[in-house]
């Protein structure tokens, strides 16, 4: 890869410096300085921004306690919008701004806010202004499984997608950063103010009389289950239909156990299992694709394991060795799927280079999101309305 020149550094403002932060984005922008420069932050906890502004270099001016700040201080290029709940607000404002944003899932918690923010980066008339964070496209074996499907017939060949997720605590899989304990400094009355935006959003999508239930399958799509949504996306076309939504197993500790399953477009099916497992010893992912002539099956690592590879098992008919013959072939690679990530976001906004999810993938997540929704709520005989009613 080519080392590019001063003058195609990006320089980026980063919003929210919470775990994902400090264990993926920071250390790569600064591993690739040849592309980034980190010149503006922002955050909710005035500790967070003193450590992480030390840290990078970023002056006191250029440390923000809120979107609405750091977008009127400018000095920087693009966005980086890492904050939880709801993207929405912050990157139709961001567009709006004139910057380029990579927007970490959810984008957004309603189709509403998405048609907002796809008519903001139009409204810019530059191209492609938006990305969404779904990295697991960016990982070389998935995008290796694409082309080895694509050899093999394309979507029209896949028969079914299969998914599992064993997801562990936040806690268990960040042991290893060894990051320091969460800022006890936030700001009360600004935290408040967004969760209550976020309720109102997640009503707007689901009814103000969605059950505790339904709004955590919704957020679980959203949150988790919509990185295999992507890459369902990206190989197969997104699902056609949400037939069978159901969770059991919650609790306290967490919100249990989700299975989804449905129609592909082809006539094909998928179903994904999710579990929250708070006594699990690792997270551990797979999706398997079964088409005509054999398989594809990923195991990815946890997210926040940089440089650790996602290995790719190829089985298929073994050529010249008769019929009963099985041919299996193994590809790992540990180049990082989060930096293939950032540096196809600067192609996106130095050339012009589309992303593989902009705010019509999104879109497309949460109408599946929302489908779940009211499968699960037409099984339990729920209150399903908002957004969700007209899935």
């Amino acid at each position: 890869m080519t080392v590019s020149s001063a003058r195609d550094r990006l320089r980026i403002a980063v919003a929210g410096l919470g775990a994902i932060a400090r264990t993926a984005h920071l250390p790569l922008l600064e591993r690739r300085r040849d592309l980034f420069e980190v010149t503006a932050l922002c955050d909710l906890s005035p500790g967070a921004l003193a450590d992480v502004g030390a840290r990078y270099g970023v002056p006191d001016k250029d440390r923000h306690a809120s979107t609405e700040a750091l977008l009127a201080g400018g000095g920087f290029d693009a966005v980086l919008l890492l904050t939880s709940g709801s993207h929405g607000p912050a990157a139709e404002a961001a567009l709006r701004a004139g910057y380029a944003v990579l927007c970490e899932k959810p984008l957004a918690f309603t189709r509403a806010e998405a048609d907002r923010i796809a008519e903001a980066e139009r409204a810019q008339r530059r191209g492609p202004r938006l990305m969404v964070g779904y990295m697991k496209q960016y990982d070389p074996a998935a995008r290796r499984l694409a082309a080895l499907l694509g050899e093999a017939g394309g979507a029209d060949a896949v028969r079914s997608a299969e998914v599992c997720v064993l997801h562990p605590t936040g806690g268990d899989q960040l042991a290893f950063a060894r990051l320091p304990a969460p800022c006890d400094d936030l700001d009360a009355e600004a935290l408040a103010v967004l969760r209550e935006q976020d309720a109102a959003l997640t009503d707007a999508a689901l009814g103000s009389d969605a059950t505790e239930a339904t709004r955590s399958l919704y957020h679980t799509v959203l949150g988790s289950i919509s990185h295999d949504l992507s890459l369902l996306r990206m190989v197969t076309g997104a699902p056609t239909s949400v037939e069978l939504a159901e969770t059991w197993g919650a609790s306290a500790a967490g919100p249990g156990s989700v299975e989804l399953s449905g129609g592909l477009p082809g006539g094909a099916r998928y179903t994904i299992r999710w579990h929250f497992l708070p006594s699990h010893a690792s997270y551990r992912e797979t999706f398997a694709l079964h088409h005509e002539t054999g398989s594809l099956h990923l195991a990815f690592p946890s997210p926040y394991l940089m440089n650790a590879p996602t290995v790719l098992t190829e089985t298929a008919a073994g050529a010249g060795e008769g019929p009963h013959a099985e041919r299996r072939a193994e590809y790992r690679s540990v180049t990082e799927a989060f930096e293939e990530e950032l540096v196809a976001f600067h192609a996106m906004v130095t050339d012009g280079t589309p992303p593989r999810t902009g705010a019509a993938g999104a879109a497309e997540d949460l109408l599946t999101a929302q489908r779940a929704v009211a499968a699960y709520a037409a099984r339990h005989q729920l209150p399903c309305e908002g957004e969700a009613a007209s899935a």
